[in-house]
């Protein structure tokens, strides 16, 4: 078929977007064979297939007219229920139910929070490195993205006060405290205090991400950022990590004042969640079930990352360095200066394995020798072979 041109005349902020990087190389490295320590994945062996199985059923059975209608923007009401007084009770915040607005995944809260407060060239401050996701949700609005200096802990205070007062007054600071992706970091109490204190002083809005909070396998994480100062906090939070990523269940807790925007912004975007999705999940809940489920999957997620890190101290030391992750799903490495992890990926699949490099996740100044690893879906013995992988790749190109 001959190709004709195009009558439609894009919009400026379409020509602003761009695939994600991640699911372009997945296209490549995730073929039969393939030792995959790239995708950003839960473990699907973590799915609770039993008990979605059997809330569905209820769900069908008890309310299937209301299930497959038109609902409410804002969510389920019971379901918006259980969020606040989860989060009140585990995370010691103080939230209403009113405050609570249920999304599709909590990337559509990046984007609903980035379609109410972002204007064109307005700043909006990242860590180093950031979300890939987060940029692509901000960019076509046409913001400023302004990376701020960061150590295994977050942002740096000082540096966090020094953008947030330098220039414009910036919109927001997107911050993720807890097992970051792609870094794995986790800010400390003395670190969430000091972000706290410069949000106050210098009247900073923060949006704090948090779709890994309930996987640590050490200690639990700080109480939340939102918990110290919510009257200046936008707190995402998603269902994928802890049940299943293809329920696309997320949602957002917002400050009263902003509220009524963000659900503006909801309806004009999707009218609502699934409402069928939102039934089930608020079944699974409701028994209780996350009280033994959460436990078992952090102790699967300890194993393998247990298994990471030696492999690591096995077949990378002198070649790498790295924290080992108190949470979340992910390692990130930094090779030997010189090293291009975007250049060696090919040696590396070609080798039989696949990472991410890692600079994907820089908003400014991507260091190339980079990268992340997953550490959550591929069995232990299958981590060991990847990494002794990636080594001989990483030894041939020293």
């Amino acid at each position: 078929m001959t190709s004709r041109p195009s009558p439609f005349q894009l919009a400026r902020r379409a020509e602003r977007m761009n695939p994600s990087i991640i699911r372009e190389i997945l296209k490549v490295t995730e073929r039969p064979g393939i030792v995959s320590l790239a995708g950003g994945l839960p473990s699907a062996d973590t799915f609770p297939v039993e008990a979605m199985r059997e809330a569905a059923a209820r769900v069908l059975t008890e309310a299937p007219r209301e299930a497959l209608q038109y609902a409410a923007s804002e969510g389920f009401a019971p379901l918006r229920d259980w969020v606040a007084a989860h989060l009140n009770e585990q995370q010691g915040m103080d939230v209403s139910p009113a405050q609570v607005l249920l999304t599709t995944g909590s990337q559509q809260g990046l984007d609903l929070a980035a379609k109410v407060l972002i204007d064109e060239g307005s700043r909006v401050l990242v860590e180093t490195p950031t979300y890939l996701g987060a940029l692509q949700a901000f960019t076509p609005y046409e913001p400023r993205i302004e990376a701020v200096d960061s150590d295994h802990e977050g942002p740096l205070p000082e540096a966090l006060a020094r953008a947030a007062g330098t220039g414009d007054r910036a919109r927001f600071a997107y911050l993720l405290p807890n097992f970051q992706n792609p870094s794995g970091h986790v800010y400390s109490e003395a670190r969430r205090e000091a972000i706290v204190a410069v949000a106050r002083e210098q009247g900073l809005p923060l949006l704090e991400d948090s779709p890994y909070g309930d996987l640590w396998y050490d200690t639990p994480p700080p109480r939340p950022l939102a918990a110290r100062v919510p009257d200046s906090v936008i707190y995402l939070g998603s269902f994928s990590k802890v049940l299943a990523p293809g329920l696309r269940l997320g949602y957002v807790v917002a400050p009263p004042a902003l509220y009524p925007k963000l659900l503006q912004a909801k309806q004009a975007a999707d009218l609502h969640t699934s409402i069928l999705n939102q039934r089930i999940v608020f079944e699974v809940l409701r028994t209780g079930m996350l009280e033994t489920h959460v436990p078992a999957i952090r102790e699967r997620y300890r194993r393998h990352r247990d298994a990471m890190q030696a492999a690591l101290q096995t077949h990378l030391s002198g070649l790498a360095t790295w924290v080992k992750p108190t949470g979340g799903m992910f390692f990130w490495l930094e090779l030997k200066p010189g090293l291009d992890a975007m250049a060696l990926l090919p040696r590396a699949v070609e080798a039989g394995m696949a990472y991410v490099p890692g600079t994907a996740f820089y908003a400014q100044s991507p260091q190339p020798n980079t990268l992340r690893l997953s550490f959550v879906t591929a069995p232990p013995d299958k981590i060991e072979a990847g990494i002794a992988m990636l080594a001989q790749v990483l030894k041939e190109a020293a």
